[in-house]
């Protein structure tokens, strides 16, 4: 029973890695732009929860849709002042572009909340549900819930809806979408958009299981990238299944050897998928 819990939670916490994760697919797989910021982008939404929780004194439900509007907005500004001026030029300068983005956020950060590691209160999302003998935090199981809906939710989006259309046309042709009359600066400055908003939801989920610092965003966007390539380029349904298999293997591999161990065995699992199938689970050769 006590391993089955450490499954569960580990498939909970997988799935808001899988929420943030699809959004950096959403990104590189239409524009081939790899944004080393996207983990500070969860940050900021870790921060939003926090700020709305213990400086407002607001309810922690207004954290995920206060955090999706703010990171929605600066997705759109960062394609229009930052990205589309370099999408154009060599990939080293957007990689450095995106780099230099996540080094001033994060340090903006630094600034206005200090080094310190800051936490919710526990009587923002506090409890535990008893479910057949597993007993999980409510915390944890309303962002695993929360989380794999709105993962989704953005799959059929893409695939079920005439934006998401529009979307992927742009991400196969961008001169031919453009004969047929959809704007792609508009369209990519969506993709920005949604990428960022779940980027902000995942945050404030993962506010109220984590403690928040100016740094998580380092291991966060090595996750996201492992995330990204073990499911497949461009690929949501992909970033879910990776994201889920991710968060129990470093659950097992925490449970079994000790916590410093668990993004040992995610990272040597990476480099085996990359030997094995490098193209990921989902994604196309």
């Amino acid at each position: 029973m006590t391993l089955l819990q450490v499954v569960v939670s580990g498939l909970l916490i997988g799935a808001v890695y899988a929420l943030f994760s699809s959004g950096l697919t959403l990104i590189w797989g239409m524009m081939n732009v790899i944004n080393f910021g996207h983990g500070d982008f969860v940050m900021i939404g870790m921060y939003t929860a926090f700020v709305i929780v213990v400086w407002l004194h607001g309810g922690a439900g207004w954290t995920g849709p206060a955090a999706a509007l703010l990171l929605f907005a600066i997705g759109v500004i960062v394609y229009y002042a930052l990205i589309r001026p370099v999408m154009r030029g060599p990939m080293l300068a957007q990689v450095l572009s995106t780099f230099g983005l996540a080094l001033f956020i994060r340090y903006a950060a630094f600034w206005a909340f200090s080094a310190n590691f800051v936490t919710l209160p526990e009587g923002a999302l506090g409890g535990t549900v008893n479910l057949g003998g597993i007993y999980l935090a409510v915390p944890q199981l309303i962002a695993g819930g929360v989380a794999v809906a709105l993962t989704v939710g953005m799959y059929l989006l893409l695939t079920r809806t005439a934006i998401g259309s529009q979307l992927l046309a742009v991400s196969e042709d961008r001169n031919a979408a453009m004969l047929m009359g959809i704007r792609p600066d508009r369209m990519q400055a969506l993709a920005w958009g949604l990428a960022s908003a779940a980027a902000g939801i995942a945050g404030a989920l993962m506010a109220a299981i984590y403690p928040i610092s100016p740094t998580i965003g380092e291991t966060l966007v090595l996750t996201a990238f492992v995330v990204v390539t073990f499911g497949g380029f461009g690929s949501v349904p992909g970033a879910l299944l990776a994201g889920l298999m991710i968060g129990v293997v470093q659950a097992l591999s925490a449970f079994w050897f000790g916590p410093i161990y668990r993004d040992v065995a995610v990272y040597a699992l990476f480099v085996l998928m990359l030997w094995v199938r490098p193209q990921g689970l989902l994604g196309t050769a």
